[in-house]
């Protein structure tokens, strides 16, 4: 019997043990095989027009190649999530050690959610790109919860290269995993919702109708000031069929791609992703995020959106904001509330502070996402590189190892020094 299955055995289902925490630390920088193909193998215009109007983004440097053509890009970019639907499997073929290794969650039992969100990237995709990814776990840490559990901390980053093999981004995600007593205490939100009024509808579509982009006007870091505000962007009010709109963009993640025998196929082999519905039917997990009834089996007053999403629409404020010519850099958000259907997410932000440093001209931003109720759901910050009137071509930043390899390492020394 190997050290992994014999560590197996010692984990208790939702209690949050040493065994467990030291099987996840044998994780530690192993690439992990991708489970499911990407949705896209390609950047097309298809494709990125699918997921910016997903999102609710019109943007022709994602939509309209034609213009994109006439930008200092040269061709049609993809909206900078995008690289959610990308990625070939980088991973090599693992042997028999390391599947033993990675087989199951040493977290099994234990409610899991997504609280950050990191994102660096160094180098667009652009039409016709294709794109490799690589996802290993680079940080554990074990931490007592605001109700007296134990949670693990734990941090997987998707290290993403273009076409040519550079490298184009990362995405680090942290999630934190909760004893189950822990998790039913942070289940318990009480959810009170009312029909909007015909006041709050109109002041939503003033804030569609009023939405501008910065575009093809550049903006130039010196007319840039601290405490200038980003102009909002409504998100709502969320509705199934915006879920499923973004969908068709962002494809299922989770679930495998495929419907009727095709999903069969994947039920055989994986029946848990497909718990039984209403009518006893096999169904995705993920439907808690359109079935209201199934999120309240689960504990929640009803359905809610995806990380994913908000992390988007934070994008949309700041690409809107930076305009063509300038590179978001960095972005980095925690998901502290649920944002069920029925809410509307207002998208702000500010700028926080400027600097120029080794030839970058950056701005710091503050970027949040905040519900009808006055509550923050999603806080954020942000880097943008700006052109200067003396620079007007922003130079893209360098990454800090040139290839998925060396990307480890630092991901593993940078972890170790946060943590």
């Amino acid at each position: 019997m190997s050290s992994a299955q014999s560590t197996v055995r010692e984990e208790a289902f939702g209690v949050l043990t040493e065994a467990a925490l030291e099987r996840s630390r044998g994780r530690l920088g192993v690439p992990q095989p991708q489970r499911n193909p990407p949705h896209n193998y390609e950047v097309t215009w298809d494709a990125a027009r699918h997921f910016a109007y997903g999102y609710g983004d019109d943007n022709p440097l994602y939509c309209e190649p034609e213009y994109a053509a006439g930008t200092r890009w040269g061709r049609l970019l993809a909206p900078p999530t995008f690289l959610y639907t990308m990625g070939e499997d980088a991973a090599p073929r693992p042997d028999a050690e390391t599947k033993a290794l990675l087989k199951g969650d040493p977290f099994a039992g234990l409610g899991s959610y997504q609280a950050v969100m990191e994102f660096e990237w160094w180098r667009p995709l652009a039409l016709g790109d294709r794109c490799r990814v690589l996802q290993a776990q680079v940080g554990v840490v074990e931490k007592k919860s605001s109700f007296g559990g134990r949670t693990a901390h734990v941090t997987n980053d998707f290290l993403y290269t273009d076409g040519q093999g550079r490298m184009h981004a990362v995405r680090r995600g942290t999630w934190i995993n909760a004893e189950r007593h822990t998790s039913k205490k942070r289940a318990k939100e009480q959810l009170e919702q009312t029909p909007y009024t015909p006041e709050q509808l109109a002041e939503i579509d003033a804030a569609y109708a009023a939405e501008t982009r910065r575009g093809s006007e550049p903006r130039y870091w010196e007319d840039v000031r601290v405490g200038d505000e980003l102009q909002p962007r409504a998100k709502g009010p969320l509705t199934t069929t915006d879920v499923v709109v973004w969908h068709l963009g962002w494809g299922m993640q989770l679930t495998p791609p495929g419907a009727f025998r095709i999903q069969y196929d994947t039920r055989r082999k994986a029946p848990g992703l497909y718990p039984a519905n209403a009518l006893n039917a096999p169904d995705t997990v993920q439907r808690l995020h359109w079935e209201p009834q199934r999120a309240q089996e689960l504990g929640l007053p009803t359905s809610y959106d995806y990380g994913g999403m908000r992390e988007t629409w934070l994008v949309h404020a700041i690409t809107d904001w930076m305009g063509d010519d300038a590179w978001l850099w960095k972005l980095r958000c925690e998901h502290r509330k649920f944002n069920y259907l029925g809410d509307t997410t207002w998208v702000r932000g500010r700028v926080v502070g400027k600097q120029e440093i080794d030839g970058r001209h950056e701005a710091h931003l503050e970027v949040w996402c905040e519900n009808q109720r006055g509550q923050t759901t999603t806080p954020g910050t942000a880097v943008v590189l700006l052109p200067t009137r003396r620079a007007p071509r922003v130079s893209l930043p360098e990454p800090p190892a040139a290839d998925l390899d060396g990307m480890v390492r630092h991901e593993l020394r940078r972890h170790r020094v946060a943590g």
